[in-house]
């Protein structure tokens, strides 16, 4: 129920305007959210990577309805990716960048696969030439087969670009199949959408035990998985079936959210595991946020602690 509620209010104009306008709330979302600019981007990206972690930088926003605007988004990652480069964070994948495609124009009423996959292209060029990747974010479940369709497409230039599979998907498991090959990038994470039942699972236990086949899959294939979870029970499956795998700790990663569970992260990285900090920036971080708490109650507790602590 609780997570329901939260997925409503993250598509809520009037919950949105009281949110993003009250005076406390900007404090605390710092603590999430890098800043409004890529300098603050590169600003916790250097933070980050000086204590052994690795990044993934996302500019935030989705649900782009012009062609402008969408140009103007994948202007926003080059623009990025070069400062990226020039500031010696990007080389050999150090600091990534992950894109929405709904964000770079797969919504448009009019050629929007086309469009997006064209902007997510010059991403890819902006990135290869800075020696570092792009990951594909996965939205709600009526994008996967247009998200899909983008990856195949782009996969034949850029190889390494990375796809994203949501286990609360009743298909996820087949998907991770079909993509757990050689070369292939896949992040695991739970999914922060709502979906009706016949194409999602609505108990959090199911979506737990749909990640867990899935991690399965993906460390047992070929491909290089990058797991995505928080909870401690998914994270010491994924280490046991890695060992049982025989892969390295340099064959797959851990990616946790920017300003969750820190201690988590440098303990990770610490014990010889990789671990990818997920990094938003950008002024639109209201759906960010809230989504992020109706994945896991204890987000949401966390935030309304650091809410009453600035309070």
């Amino acid at each position: 129920m609780l997570r329901r509620a939260l997925l409503a209010a993250s598509a809520s104009d009037r919950i949105r305007q009281i949110i993003t306008t009250a005076p406390v709330t900007r404090g605390v979302v710092a603590r999430f959210v890098a800043g409004d600019s890529a300098g603050d981007a590169l600003r916790v990206s250097r933070q980050l990577l000086s204590a052994g972690l690795l990044v993934s930088i996302d500019y935030l926003g989705e649900d782009t309805v012009e062609a402008g605007q969408a140009t103007a988004v994948a202007d926003e990652y080059v623009r990025l990716l070069h400062l990226l480069a020039d500031a010696g964070l990007a080389a050999r994948g150090r600091a990534e960048v992950s894109v929405k495609p709904t964000a770079v124009g797969l919504g448009l009423p009019e050629n929007g696969e086309k469009i997006a996959a064209e902007n997510i292209a010059r991403i890819c060029v902006a990135a290869r030439s800075a020696g570092t990747t792009v990951t594909l974010d996965m939205e709600d479940d009526t994008w996967v087969d247009s998200v899909l369709r983008i990856l195949t497409g782009l996969r034949a230039d850029f190889p390494d670009l990375g796809a994203v599979i949501q286990s609360y998907l009743r298909r996820s498991s087949r998907d991770c199949a079909a993509l757990a090959v050689q070369g292939s990038r896949v992040r695991l994470c739970k999914g922060a959408y709502s979906a009706p039942a016949e194409v999602a699972f609505q108990a959090r236990a199911d979506v737990d035990r749909s990640y867990a086949r899935c991690l399965r899959i993906l460390l047992d294939g070929a491909g290089y998985p990058m797991l995505a979870t928080h909870d401690p029970r998914l994270i010491a499956i994924a280490r046991q079936r890695a060992s049982a795998a025989g892969r390295a700790d340099s064959s797959f990663e851990y990616q946790l959210l920017y300003g969750i569970r820190p201690d988590e992260q440098l303990r990770l990285a610490a014990a010889g595991s990789q671990v990818r900090i997920y990094v938003p920036y950008g002024s639109d971080w209201y759906g960010y946020l809230v989504r992020r708490l109706a994945e896991r109650p204890a987000n949401l507790a966390f935030f309304l602690r650091s809410l009453r602590s600035r309070s």
